[in-house]
């Protein structure tokens, strides 16, 4: 069977590409009242007519500022539960959805993604920045899965700096691999008969070398600039089968003021329900020491 429709292989393989940056639009789960937290709906306007981003602002302290991202195909609530205990901290939390995610706007394109989801983090740093209050605040920026890409890629950008990174579940050294790992923990939908023998190899590999490529990013970023100072932290699962440790840790070694965390027994994006004390700990020790 794998043999037959060999020829749908790489057809398919491309269709997904596209797919894994434009998904299926998923309902916010979950609300931040549901955790307690104050909510104000922001909406943070980009290139492009009628385009904007949709964001929770949560506010707490004025002087410390954690923007918050989420995983490829999910939306901003995947994230309240991080979000509940920064604020608890004092923290003001802005949590937005990403371009074809959750409520923000629709972006058809297929090439240069990686400065696209990069625009999507700076564009709500930069309006709160403008944010009446929040314009001598310290920000940091909390990626998870694949928005501890562009929450990383930023420090690439001059003109938004921000104090401290949290990734939880990513980035690695390595982005192509990520793709396949992705299809065989069955992250996109995948007919049966094209999951085995040539087909499988064929449409593995076109969908990493076609989603690597339509990211055009220069990755991993080099060891200069805004690398070379800005504290990073990377949560990482020790049984993460989408990003494994190994990768995460490489791409930690690169840059000076990064360190990494490897939480026992997790797999991808599980820290904060496998080990909740230890989880919470890192990430409120790590922003105390970069943020005050």
């Amino acid at each position: 069977m794998s043999a037959l429709v060999l020829p749908a292989a790489p057809v398919y393989g491309a269709m997904l590409s596209y797919l894994v940056y434009h998904p299926p639009r998923r309902p916010h789960h979950k609300h931040p009242c549901d955790f307690g937290l104050p909510l104000e709906e922001v909406s943070v306007p980009l290139p492009g007519r009628g385009r904007a981003l949709h964001v929770w602002l949560c506010r707490g302290g004025a002087d410390r500022v954690v923007v918050i991202g989420h995983g490829i195909g999910l939306s901003k609530s995947a994230s309240l539960a991080q979000a509940a205990f920064l604020h608890e901290q004092g923290y003001t939390v802005a949590l937005f959805d990403h371009r074809n995610h959750g409520l923000s706007g629709s972006d058809k394109a297929f090439w240069g993604l990686s400065e696209r989801h990069t625009d999507d983090v700076v564009a709500v740093v930069e309006h709160l920045r403008g944010t009446a209050g929040y314009q001598d605040a310290r920000y940091a920026v909390f990626g998870f899965s694949f928005s501890t890409f562009p929450s990383l890629y930023l420090l690439k950008r001059a003109g938004c700096p921000v104090d401290a990174i949290v990734c939880d579940s990513g980035p690695a050294l390595d982005i192509q691999p990520l793709f396949q790992n992705f299809l065989r923990a069955k992250g996109l939908p995948v007919p049966r008969a094209l999951r085995s023998g040539p087909s499988w190899s064929v449409l593995t590999a076109v969908f990493s070398r076609l989603g690597t490529a339509m990211l055009q990013a220069q990755w991993p970023p080099p060891a200069a600039g805004a690398y070379l100072h800005t504290p990073v932290l990377i949560l990482a699962g020790e049984d993460d089968s989408i990003i494994p440790v190994d990768g995460a840790r490489a791409l930690a070694a690169r840059y000076p003021e990064a360190e990494i965390e490897v939480l026992p027994g997790t797999e991808h994006l599980q820290g904060l329900k496998t080990d909740p004390d230890r989880y919470r700990t890192a990430v409120l020790d790590f922003l105390k020491r970069a943020l005050g």
